[in-house]
């Protein structure tokens, strides 16, 4: 049986937040050439973590949102790849970079744009609330 739809919205929730605060912690850390090896893990599981629970929130149909997803899930294979298997010798430091980046960026990009609709239907609906004045059946 599935979890309840709210509690599990809840969890892919908090997952992509700790993926996206890991995924800067882990990016400053690169800025300044250092591994910081249990945030970037913190990084690539919740990341992982963020896109496979995506997959499993009701959708009508096939959305941009699960293309990301795929898109997400081949960069972090990449990366996770790149650090673990090829423990980034040669061209695999710049691998790993670019797909954690585009993996950040991606979830990033999804929290935005839900943040942004958020936003938008919440200022939709406070004015529409305070400025909702309908006529009274009794004034008619």
């Amino acid at each position: 049986m599935l979890p309840r739809m709210g509690a599990f919205t809840l969890v892919h929730v908090v997952l992509s937040l700790v993926g996206i605060f890991s995924g800067f912690v882990a990016v400053f850390g690169m800025l300044a050439a250092k591994r910081l090896p249990a945030w970037t893990a913190l990084f690539l599981v919740t990341t992982v973590a963020t896109s496979l629970t995506g997959f499993l929130l009701p959708a009508p149909h096939f959305l941009p949102s699960h293309a990301i997803g795929i898109l997400s899930l081949i960069v972090l294979a990449v990366a996770t790849v790149a650090l673990y298997s090829r423990r980034l010798a040669g061209p695999w430091r710049l691998a790993y970079v670019i797909n954690a980046m585009l993996a950040l960026s991606f979830n990033v990009f999804v929290g935005v744009a839900q943040g942004i609709v958020l936003v938008l239907f919440l200022a939709l609906g406070i004015a529409a609330a305070t400025r909702f004045r309908p006529v009274s059946a009794a004034s008619l």
